[in-house]
């Protein structure tokens, strides 16, 4: 089918031959483990390129910072990684938060309702108590070290924090450390929600 996209675990057959589908656009889904740095400079040190060590050139879709975990995207489709960033396109990114003391209903309330960091205030968002020292969060921002700064600023420090969703796509089945590759079905979904996006720069233009 023309335009359809090839996956590097499919196999694909040119007139009854099968061809290597090695150089297709690579997705793919990484639980990342605390003390690997979202960077593409291989100098850095535990950088996760070279943790994953693919044979494709591939980078990171965002960021987690080195102490914190969990889910993020890597592709060799400078595209998509565009249209994901775009902050105006309201992606959901799913957070599990422990902190160091008891979380209040206060704390819920504000942490849902804007928090001042970074000369802004945050955009509301969902937010709901797991546990004593415990929450959830879902995101459509990408300020710095967000999470931390809102937390910091009612006084509460993070002790532990986790990306477990990011749009559609989920950690399940990722143990920490491994990594695999969008589904088929996956991919699909992803390029539906993003279809609407702009690149940055295109977006850039229209400021």
């Amino acid at each position: 089918m023309l335009g359809q996209r090839v996956l590097p675990h499919d196999t694909v057959e040119v007139d009854g031959k099968q061809i290597s589908a090695a150089q297709a656009t690579v997705y793919i889904a990484f639980n990342k483990p605390r003390g690997i740095t979202c960077t593409t400079e291989a100098h850095i040190e535990d950088n996760i390129i070279s943790y994953i060590n693919h044979p494709q050139r591939i980078f990171p879709v965002g960021r987690l910072d080195r102490a914190s975990e969990g889910l993020i995207f890597l592709t060799s489709d400078g595209n998509i990684v565009n249209k994901i960033l775009r902050a105006g396109n309201n992606h959901e990114k799913e957070y599990v938060v422990s902190v160091n003391k008891n979380i209040t209903p206060e704390f819920i309330e504000q942490m849902s309702n804007g928090i001042p960091i970074l000369d802004t205030v945050t955009a509301k968002c969902k937010v709901e108590k797991l546990g004593n020292t415990s929450f959830k969060i879902i995101l459509t921002q990408g300020l710095n070290r967000q999470i931390r700064r809102m937390c910091n600023y009612l006084d509460y420090e993070v002790t532990r924090l986790r990306r477990i969703r990011i749009m559609n796509i989920t950690l399940d089945g990722i143990k920490t450390g491994e990594w695999r590759y969008f589904t088929n079905e996956e991919l699909a979904e992803v390029n539906r929600l993003v279809a609407h996006s702009v690149k940055t720069e295109e977006a850039s233009l229209k400021k």
